[in-house]
């Protein structure tokens, strides 16, 4: 089954888009079923996080809110989804997480920024332009500066999707039939090597989020690879970091071996139950 991943951008009529897909291909569109779990996750309210992404948290939110947690837990949920099958996935960095995953669709839904702000004005039936164009920039600053810090990237470049989509020129349901007819080319089909490789992404996500729930090891900064569910970690500055990270780790449901890289070229191995 096809897994999509389209970008979020107010007024660009993504949300539609990503509504049809669904449709048209009897899949899940996931957007708010992911802030749940991670207002869970970080305990914080579902309100809070979704002020972090469209950008009007205040300044006591902001200052509160664990951004490397959001980044963390979102990149797991992300992964978990993938791996469960076929989906539309909406927003949430996906396009980036997924990136490397060779049956999934990546697409940027766009229009120009007059058009995004009439669109919103109707949509809210409000008459206030300025508002609605505050809003807008708002929206946009706060999701570029989350795929910079998250992913190191300028999103709205178009070397980072299979395919942008401008929907002031082409139609909504043209839009889907484009995607779809990409989501059903030979090079998209999924694969055995295509599942290993989102299989190893998710679960070095699911070791990164497990480091980060455990007071021991949620502070520290750790790189973590997968492959075929040995895990190598990086990082450490002591020996008994290095063990904590270790036993989180091997604790984590899929995870075969863990091994410790220390110097490139070295390596700790562990030996764990």
């Amino acid at each position: 089954m096809p897994i999509i991943a389209i970008t979020r951008e107010m007024g660009s009529l993504g949300k539609d888009v990503a509504q049809r897909l669904g449709e048209a291909l009897n899949l899940p569109v996931i957007y708010h079923e992911v802030i749940d779990h991670l207002a869970d996750r970080m305990r914080v309210r579902k309100s809070h996080v979704i002020r972090l992404l469209d950008g009007s948290a205040g300044l006591l939110e902001r200052l509160t809110a664990d951004k490397t947690s959001l980044s963390v837990f979102s990149a797991d949920e992300i992964y978990a989804i993938a791996l469960r099958g076929g989906a539309v996935i909406r927003g949430w960095g996906a396009t980036h997480l997924l990136r490397d995953i060779g049956h999934v669709v990546c697409v940027r839904v766009c229009a120009p920024f007059e058009l995004r702000k009439q669109r919103m004005m109707v949509r809210l039936a409000s008459d206030d332009e300025a508002r609605i164009a505050d809003e807008i920039r708002v929206n946009d600053e706060a999701h570029s500066a989350i795929m910079r810090r998250h992913f190191g990237v300028q999103w709205t470049d178009a070397e980072h999707y299979d395919l942008v989509v401008n929907t002031k020129r082409v139609a909504v349901d043209e839009c889907v039939d484009e995607i779809l007819t990409l989501a059903r080319s030979p090079q998209f089909e999924e694969s055995e090597r295509s599942r290993e490789r989102l299989a190893d992404l998710a679960l070095a996500a699911r070791v990164r989020a497990a480091l980060r729930r455990t007071p021991e090891t949620r502070e520290a900064r750790v790189a973590v690879v997968s492959e075929a569910g040995r895990i190598t970690l990086s990082g450490a500055s002591s020996t008994d970091e290095m063990l904590a990270f270790v036993e989180v780790a091997s604790a984590v449901p899929g995870v075969r071996d863990v091994a410790y890289r220390t110097h490139p070229g070295d390596e700790v191995r562990p030996r764990f139950h």
